[in-house]
């Protein structure tokens, strides 16, 4: 029993399965997932190597690729089930109150784009303010994640980084926005 039972989750998993429609069939990759998060709890979802932990956070997203889909369950933000919602409306929380950290961050990041223009870019969508002012607050999250230079770096190439401060990079644009849930797939 939660000693905070009187506070409601601001994320509750109810019976999530995420299929992937594929020419050998179909592949049920999260299969009955539940589970709650409540604010300033911290929740690990640990398992063997294709268990379905990645593509859990995708669902919580819907960020998944053409095949995959949700097909039955729930994924309630703030009292919004997210399963149910138009993806203009779905756009606007993510990124800005449910924000992730991918596994791979070369894949994540942009290669024709610096990693400053990405994060500004995100500041100014979600925070509405100007784009000076972004990427002053741009250098200051990349100060804070430990990027040695940030006024240097935040005119550079993903290729330009080490793969540590690329990592470093994607976890100050998740943390631009101050997102309500982060989520973190393999931060280490």
């Amino acid at each position: 029993m939660r000693s905070d039972t009187v506070n409601e989750p601001i994320l509750t998993v109810k019976n999530l399965k995420t299929y992937f429609y594929t020419e050998d069939g179909v592949v049920k990759a999260v299969d009955g997932v539940d589970f709650e998060v409540y604010q300033g709890e911290t929740l690990g979802i640990v398992g063997e190597s294709g268990c379905g932990k990645s593509v859990t956070s995708l669902s919580v997203l819907r960020i998944l690729d053409e095949k995959g889909k949700i097909v039955d369950g729930s994924i309630i933000f703030n009292g919004i089930d997210l399963t149910k919602i138009p993806e203009e409306q779905m756009r606007k929380i993510r990124g800005k109150d449910i924000a992730m950290i991918f596994q791979e961050p070369m894949v994540a990041l942009n290669p024709v784009f610096t990693v400053g223009e990405q994060i500004v870019e995100a500041i100014v969508l979600h925070q509405k303010v100007d784009e000076t002012t972004a990427k002053k607050m741009a250098v200051d999250l990349l100060r804070k994640v430990g990027i040695p230079e940030p006024e240097k770096r935040v005119d550079e190439y993903p290729h330009e980084l080490s793969g540590g401060m690329r990592q470093r990079a994607m976890i100050a644009m998740a943390l631009s926005c101050r997102p309500k849930i982060l989520i973190a797939d393999e931060p280490t």
